[in-house]
């Protein structure tokens, strides 16, 4: 669900000035064309809840030669990248404010995707709500049709409980994605994933971040 909370007079004037430029409106049942959105053919990978932006924005102006959409539903987030992408003036990122798994399902084309991000998702940390954890069977078999052969699937949170959570899901699929690092096995931070202020403070505080990435087959 979206998440409105508070948006300073500066995130305000972004959504006014910059969303008819970088956002992308959630249309049911209507698929974007990558090429119309872009007017290149470059490959697009998508984020899962880019947060406040930063790191998105970051590897976004570190590769120019790939197109980012970015999909987060907490207001002053999006509004936080609105003012990033205006200050870099960056054009190959979207942002799109809308629930990730049906724009995956309604606007995204199979086999379109050169990859799909998430970094840092809610690990819903309580055993009741493990439920609510986006990684689940039907997730990973939505994002098979939607990543193109060869693709990626890049996750990353700094929860143990979530981690091998998520490996437990993939890995149960190895006719669709297969574990870069070797069955069961998570990487060190590849280089294209900038480190976040959050995960600084993590690593401060003596917190572990585990990262999975796995291949469409």
């Amino acid at each position: 669900m979206l998440r409105t909370g508070r948006l300073t007079a500066g995130q305000q004037k972004a959504f006014s000035d910059f969303w008819p430029k970088y956002g992308v409106e959630f249309k049911p049942g209507s698929q974007i064309d990558f090429h119309d959105l872009f007017a290149n053919d470059n490959p697009v990978y998508l984020e899962i809840g880019f947060g406040n932006g930063e790191s998105l924005a970051t590897m976004a102006k570190a590769n120019p030669e790939q197109n980012y959409v970015g999909i987060e539903v907490h207001t002053p987030g999006v509004g936080h990248l609105l003012i990033k992408l205006d200050e870099l003036q960056l054009n190959n990122v979207r942002i799109m404010q809308h629930d990730a798994v049906e724009v995956l399902q309604q606007s995204i084309k199979d086999d379109s995707l050169a990859g799909v991000q998430l970094f840092f998702p809610d690990p819903w940390h309580k055993k009741r709500h493990h439920k609510r954890r986006i990684v689940q069977p039907g997730f990973v078999e939505l994002l098979a049709k939607k990543i193109k052969h060869g693709g990626l699937f890049h996750a990353a949170t700094d929860w143990e409980n979530y981690a091998q959570h998520m490996m437990a899901v993939l890995e149960a699929f190895p006719s669709l994605f297969e574990n870069d690092a070797g069955p069961f096995g998570f990487l060190p931070r590849p280089a294209d994933r900038p480190l976040t202020k959050f995960e600084q403070r993590g690593h401060r505080l003596g917190h572990q971040v585990w990262d999975l990435v796995f291949r469409r087959r």
